[in-house]
């Protein structure tokens, strides 16, 4: 039997349970509408290092094959097609356990911006990787490597992000842009753009603007790509004192293209850069060919640039690569390679060894 008291009491246990559900369900919707996920890869390698010119050492390093990072991201479904989107990525060197892919990088080197994506494109805020060294790496068969790829190497690892040895060859600006906006098309039948622009965030000072633009089409084993990317600036540089007094502006072209043969895949890129000085201008003409070619579960990779500019340096150079990259599983693999790199009026370099790479 039941008492009154009872009766009483069980719209209230009904309603802590209705309650309950509801809760459970609006946490749910919740997750589903936005994700947080950690990611990132740790490369080490252990060989020997020679720059052209320089005397060579033994070396424990970090990115034989990518550089190391760690990041955030995330995204937040608004509804109606439109998502807002984060990520906070920075460079690490797991030889010394330093933040930052060099001396003077910030912590969050990689990445750091803010976006909305919608049905008609995305814009994203902050700190953001150049468009034109994301194209660089996506045509040449040792992608990002700043160790063993010929085109990372002749295009950042001097004029720019490493100084190594005196040359006027390369990229200045780093690989990542500061203080930018970037506004990404959505995919039209394999074709898509992007364009950036980052501020000199200074009244009165254009000495940091920079502006690129990128498209790629992608149909079948076929991928072609082409960038222009200009930077200004002042006739004393900051970021460049210690490289190119009196670096003005640079203009940057660069066609790429991918060919996938499943038994090979072709990459190849034609890079021209015209550099203005207070004095004087000179530009740079870049050829780069390579190749994937799987070998059981792993790959051969070769690669070779050459280069040459017309300034009263007059260099040629070549830097040639040969590796084998053999993956443990879909995260974990392990490489060696050699690459030679050779700059005229100057002894040769060389780089040789074996590293571990995983993705978390």
């Amino acid at each position: 039997m039941f008492t009154q008291s009872a009766c009483i009491a069980t719209p209230k246990r009904i309603c802590s349970i209705a309650a309950t559900i509801v809760l459970a369900v609006m946490s749910a919707h919740a997750c589903a509408q936005s994700s947080v996920q950690l990611y990132g890869i740790v490369d080490a390698w252990a060989g020997y290092l020679r720059i052209p010119g320089q005397s060579g050492a033994a070396e424990l390093g970090g990115g034989g094959l990518s550089t190391s990072f760690w990041g955030f991201r995330g995204q937040e479904d608004l509804g109606g097609g439109y998502k807002a989107m984060f990520a906070v990525e920075g460079f690490f060197r797991p030889q010394n356990g330093q933040y930052g892919s060099f001396n003077g990088d910030p912590m969050f080197s990689r990445n750091a911006y803010v976006g909305i994506a919608t049905p008609y494109g995305a814009l994203t805020l902050g700190r953001q990787s150049s468009l034109l060294y994301l194209q660089s790496a996506q045509f040449n068969p040792f992608y990002a490597s700043f160790t063993f790829s010929p085109t990372i190497n002749q295009l950042y690892s001097a004029l720019g992000t490493y100084p190594g040895y005196r040359t006027y060859q390369g990229i200045p600006g780093g690989t990542s842009w500061s203080n930018a906006i970037q506004y990404a098309t959505p995919d039209y039948s394999g074709l898509n753009a992007h364009v950036m622009y980052a501020f000199g965030n200074q009244a009165g000072d254009d000495s940091a603007r920079k502006v690129s633009a990128q498209a790629t089409y992608t149909r079948g084993p076929l991928a072609l790509g082409l960038t222009w990317q200009y930077l200004n600036f002042s006739s004393t540089p900051g970021d460049l004192s210690n490289l190119l007094q009196g670096f003005k502006s640079q203009t940057a072209l660069q066609l790429g293209m991918s060919y996938n043969l499943n038994f090979v895949k072709l990459y190849g890129e034609y890079t021209y850069s015209d550099d203005t000085l207070v004095a004087s201008s000179f530009h740079v003409n870049m050829l780069q060919g390579g190749l994937a070619v799987p070998v059981g579960v792993g790959s051969i990779l070769a690669s070779y640039a050459w280069s040459r500019d017309n300034s009263n340096l007059d260099q040629t150079r070549q830097t040639a690569t040969l590796s084998y990259d053999y993956p443990f599983s879909r995260r974990t693999d392990v490489y060696a390679g050699y690459m030679y790199d050779h700059v005229s009026k100057l002894s040769s370099g060389s780089t040789w060894g074996a590293g571990i790479r995983t993705r978390f």
